[in-house]
């Protein structure tokens, strides 16, 4: 069996092709349906050799949600002439993939307004060959999206290929100014609706998946949720708050957090907000679920895990906690309960699904689900039962 269906894509040791499929269905995930962008603004996205795979889950998560931009094409020559959707394990969509930038092109009614740079490889740096790629695509006159850690406005390079090309380049990890940079102040304590973190056993596992997916059941319910966002895919896919948190000075990252959610809160007038996760508390290589559990101050955290993982993402020798230990680890290092364990079934049968549910809830007395494959009411309910008060906002009953 192929490895994940989540959209930050987890661990794969041999990063397959093949479409991943529960074992005893063979039928692919249906995922909810992909918000089209008010002003569609086309894009290709780059994903060679990593669509479907960990490095690749910035180009995973623009194919399943993406509200600014209509995602038009992947690339990626190892799965050309497959659907984009069917690699995720989700229903076919209406995205191709072309084996190179030619192909992409040639198949484009028009020319499409964005080049985006679909993978997060942990060097966060382009490679001799991605960067020639990224000046091709600049001189047909396309806009280039870029998550990395390398800032392109900054290479004289590719300043002059915008200039040359009448384009622009988008550094999505770019923080503010230094100058303008914010120290934690406090004003965490004026968002007056409920707070909930979701977080993880492991990078790459999913958190931003049931982030989204929650945030939308939830609205969909007639609960007013918004996401704020702590990375670049979300920040592509359009999220209206969100900071990269990896690009910001340790000192400034619990304020820039907690000035994001003071925004939304004042902006949006929300019942409930919830903050994307990154990497996990327990994990020696991430510091950033320390600043978004310091700078949000969650009232509660949704925990996601991956039973089927037996080494962390990336780093074969390091086993996989246990989701009871990091559950004590964030309740102590924070003023805060996890409220729920969200399951991502990569390597498991659904009968596994269900047994690993069913063996969690007994274990740690808090409610589990499958924010994929199961009904997303598991998730409003598993959010009710620890915020009652959200239950007379809900417009649309719980099964």
């Amino acid at each position: 069996m192929s490895s994940t269906t989540h959209l930050e894509l987890p661990h794969s040791s041999g990063h397959e092709n093949r479409p991943p499929v529960f074992e005893d269905t063979k039928q692919p995930i249906r995922f909810p349906p992909r918000g089209k962008p008010e002003k569609s603004k086309t894009a290709i996205v780059y994903c060679e050799g990593n669509f479907g795979a960990v490095d690749g889950k910035t180009a995973n998560g623009l194919v399943r949600q993406s509200e600014k931009y209509e995602i038009l094409s992947v690339i990626d020559s190892e799965k050309a002439g497959l659907n984009a959707g069917e690699v995720l394990g989700d229903a076919p969509n209406a995205i191709p993939i072309y084996g190179s930038l030619a192909d992409a092109l040639a198949h484009a009614e028009n020319l499409p307004d964005y080049f985006i740079f679909g993978m997060a490889p942990s060097s966060g740096m382009l490679s001799t060959r991605e960067r020639g790629l990224l000046i091709e695509a600049m001189s047909h006159g396309m806009n280039i999206v870029n998550g990395l850690h390398e800032f392109l406005n900054d290479d004289p390079v590719f300043a002059a290929a915008c200039v040359a090309n009448n384009v622009s380049i988008l550094d999505i990890r770019k923080p503010r100014d230094k100058k303008d940079l914010r120290l934690f102040s406090g004003r965490i304590a004026e968002v007056t609706c409920p707070r909930i973190a979701v977080l993880g056993t492991d990078c790459a596992i999913g958190k931003r998946t049931t982030a989204t997916i929650l945030t939308r059941a939830l609205n969909d319910r007639g609960v007013n949720a918004v996401m704020v966002g702590t990375g670049q895919t979300g920040l592509i896919q359009g999220a209206r708050h969100g900071v990269a948190m990896d690009a910001i000075p340790s000192q400034f990252c619990t304020g820039e957090l907690e000035a994001t959610i003071v925004e939304a809160f004042e902006a949006e007038n929300p019942d409930i907000i919830f903050i994307e996760g990154q990497g996990a508390l327990s994990h020696p290589a991430f510091s950033t679920s320390s600043f978004i559990l310091r700078g949000s101050c969650p009232d509660g955290v949704v925990l996601q895990h991956a039973p089927g993982r037996s080494s962390r993402c990336d780093f074969e020798k390091m086993p996989m906690p246990d989701p009871g230990s990091e559950i004590n680890l964030i309740e102590t290092f924070a003023d805060t309960k996890v409220i729920g364990l969200t399951i991502n079934h990569e390597n498991m049968t659904t009968a596994e699904v269900d047994s690993a549910i069913a063996q969690y809830e007994s274990e740690l007395g808090i409610p589990a689900t499958d924010a994929l494959t199961r009904s997303p009411d598991h998730l409003v309910e598993m959010v009710l039962a620890s915020f009652p008060q959200l239950r007379k906002k809900l417009t649309v009953s719980i099964n």
